[in-house]
Parts: structure tokens; sequence; C-alpha cells
């Protein structure tokens, strides 16, 4: 009989590396009435081998993450085109470019044909340039453990995913020679929203609009790259028309309201400057106040170099970025998911029975 997951929601983060490490194959990630995935268990045929315990990143001491005192740096793409493609100074697409250029490949979040969140590998620039805008929705990492294996075995993978998606990926290949091939690369992450506001909030646009959702962005440079403008330019364009058109309510919800995020986020793990990556990359705000010589309106990147391959990822794309070191107090002081995890609002559980309710529509 499949018992669906009835522990704390807060303690399950939606990795997937118990359902991937599984010797019987017993585990489904399945979505709750959220969306979020947990694990679902057949404990007619679990032989109770306690490998799902060991393997979760937030039951695992330390949560995979590093011990050593990390470096902070401001950097930005010398490649204008790149920042205009990027969500913040183009360090995915520097770092990225290192490893595709080695002949390895690149996993990260991308969409798929119906512009849902999955993780997906790439060995090609076209195939990274899919993953390199920002994408708010907890991403399905489904499967994608089995193919980085294989492709650990061939050559460098650079994975790039959520604290918790990088700490399961570190806990899969714990102790396995394929972790020397393994480049992980964290975001500072504000939370994940619901993978089930999205398909509906998708659903909404379309009916408003009459047609079909081609393409999406969550951020774009519309606007000048500063924090004020970073919940603006959520962009969505309908098939056959040429023209974006601009939507606030999904960014209400996930920045504002903070009514959307998974339950984990509150509680999340991964809030300080030890972080489960080799390399951390996020946007580096507030430069324009500590070191406006070093701003840029296209965009700045933050790097945290945690560990000797972090350091050497960072030698590597010293020649396609203007690299800055900057002070550990600056960086704290305007991050704060590098210090705390964000708080839910007391109106989170009267939104969802909204949702369930009467549906999305009614509940914004």
């Amino acid at each position: 009989m499949d018992t669906v997951y009835k522990g704390d929601k807060e303690n399950c983060c939606g990795c997937g590396v118990c359902e991937a490490r599984c010797p019987r194959h017993v585990i489904r990630m399945t979505p709750d009435g959220e969306g979020f995935l947990y694990p679902v268990i057949d404990h007619e045929h679990c032989i109770d081998c306690g490998i799902c315990a060991r393997v979760c990143p937030l039951q695992h001491e330390g949560s995979f993450k590093e011990e050593g005192r990390p470096r902070f740096f401001s950097a930005t793409h010398n490649s204008e085109e790149v920042l205009r493609h990027s969500t913040s100074g183009g360090a995915f697409t520097a770092a990225s470019d290192v490893i595709l250029g080695r002949g390895g490949a690149v996993c990260g979040a991308d969409f798929d044909g119906g512009l849902r969140v999955v993780h997906r590998i790439a060995r090609t620039a076209a195939g990274r340039d899919r993953m390199r805008l920002s994408k708010y929705v907890q991403s399905d990492m489904r499967d994608v453990y089995e193919k980085l294996a294989e492709e650990l075995g061939r050559s460098e993978v650079l994975f790039t995913g959520t604290p918790c998606q990088c700490a399961g990926v570190r806990s899969f290949f714990n102790g396995s020679p394929l972790a020397e091939n393994l480049f992980v690369c964290d975001l500072i992450c504000h939370s994940v929203p619901s993978p089930l506001i999205w398909e509906e909030y998708k659903r909404l646009l379309e009916e408003e609009n009459g047609g079909r959702l081609a393409e999406v962005r969550f951020r774009s440079k519309r606007y000048p790259w500063l924090r004020k403008n970073s919940n603006k330019g959520f962009m969505y364009r309908i098939e056959g028309a040429d023209d974006f058109l601009e939507d606030g309510r999904f960014y209400n919800l996930f920045i504002h309201r903070g009514t959307i995020a998974r339950p984990s986020c509150e509680r999340c793990r991964f809030t300080d400057v030890r972080r489960a990556s080799d390399m951390t990359i996020a946007d580096c705000w507030g430069i324009e106040k500590y070191a406006p010589e070093l701003y840029d309106g296209l965009g700045v990147s933050l790097l945290i170099v945690n560990t000797p391959k972090g350091a050497a990822m960072l030698e590597a794309i010293s020649g396609a970025m203007r690299i800055s070191e900057r002070p550990e107090e600056e960086i704290t002081a305007e991050q704060q998911r590098l210090s705390y995890p964000g708080k839910f609002p007391p109106e989170r559980g009267e939104f969802w029975e909204l949702v369930r309710r009467s549906g999305l529509k009614s509940a914004l």
C-alpha cells in the first residue's frame, strides 16, 4: 500500500534524492494539494533499509555545506549581449562557457513545451542559453540524477540549482568517484513558488488573452538592474503576437505577499554563508552604494567562492568578467537570505483555502 508523506512538510525540500537512491524503486515523488513534490512510499515492497533517510540533505548533519570561510566578489560579464540575456551580471554564462569549452555539460532549470519548469542537461551553448534567465517556480528534478550520473561518467558537468537541490545532488554523489567531475553552483534563493500556482496562473493569462502562452520571462532588462526593479518585469507573449505584455500578479504572490512558497522555505537550512556548493551566484545588490564605479545598469553578479574548485573557476572566468573582491559584511547586509529565511504571512492558510475552494482567480 502506498503511503503519502506523513512527516512535517517543513522537513522536506522536494529534492527527490530519496526517490533516486531507493534500491527497490518504491518511492515516487508526487505533488500534494499545493503542487509541491513529496515522497510517496509503497510500503508493501519497502525493505526498511533506511537509505532514504540517510541521503536526505535535511536530515544529514551539516546538510552537505562547506565548513571553510567563503570569499565574496562582484562580477560583470564583458559582453553586453550576455548581460542583456542574463538575470544579473552573466556569471552563469561565464562559468558554463568554461565547462562547455572543456567538452562538458550543463544541468539547470529550463522550460518544457508547456512552460513547466524542469531540470535538463545541455551540451551546447544554445541549450545552456535556455537556462540563463531566472525561473521562479520549483523545478522538477525527477529523473535528473540518473542522467547526471551518465554525463559525469563521460565529462565534467556544471549543476546549478537552489541550495537544497544542490545539497541533494551532493548527497547523491557523496563518496562516488563521479563527484570529481561535478561542479556545483547554487543560487541565493528567496524561496520556491508552487508549481500548481504557476500552472493556474498560466491558464489565467491564456483565458484573459484568448490565446496560448508562447513565451514568458520572469525578469527582464526592460528596467535598469537595481533591487527596486527586481520584482518588476514579468513578461509574457501570446502565440501569434509579437509584443510582450507585463503582469505583476505572480510577483505579488511570490515577493510581496509571500503566500506561495514551499513550507520548508520558512525553515530553510541554507540561509547562511556556508553553502552546499563550489560557487554561489546571485545579484550583487547594493554595489551602486558601496562601489558605484562597479555598477552596471545591465547587471552585476555576486560570486561566493566556497571551495578550491570554486577558486579555480573564478580564475577560469576572470578573462570574461570584471571581478572585484568585496567584504563579507557588505554582502550579508544586502542579501538577507545569507542570514535568515523568509517568514510566511498569517494569511497563507487563508489564501490556499480560497484557491482550493474557488480557484486562483478568486484568490487573487
